[in-house]
């Protein structure tokens, strides 16, 4: 599986941001994690292929949303309402086998795209 993330960029706090995934070869769900300076990277989403459920990690809901266009092998995820805080390196991820659950975990997922950068301006 081979992922692709774009999308990121510099926004100010309340703005949004549309962060597109584009992925290859087949998976039962896409992740998104990110990753700021100096911490550990979280999960963020995620949605399963089958029925289009989703997570979502409580920092963000309510003002994330992930949804997927199958036919253009793509995964988005709408971010409204930013805040500092949701500044990061955002990564798509995926694992053949993998279907998302009620929680999201890094070592849980072997395929990452590359990451695209989100900055928030207070």
């Amino acid at each position: 599986v081979q992922l692709q993330a774009f999308g990121g960029g510099l926004v100010q706090a309340g703005g949004s941001l549309r962060l597109s995934c584009a992925t290859s070869g087949f998976t039962h769900a896409i992740g998104w994690f990110r990753q700021a300076p100096g911490k550990e990277r979280e999960g963020v989403s995620c949605i399963n292929r089958s029925d289009d459920s989703t997570y979502y990690a409580d920092s963000v809901k309510g003002r994330f949303t992930i949804s997927r266009d199958s036919a253009k092998n793509k995964v988005y995820l709408q971010m409204n309402s930013l805040k500092p805080e949701d500044a990061a390196v955002y990564y798509c991820a995926a694992d053949p086998g993998l279907y998302c659950r009620d929680y999201l975990s890094v070592r849980d997922f072997s395929s990452w795209g590359q990451g695209t950068q989100v900055t928030v301006s207070s």
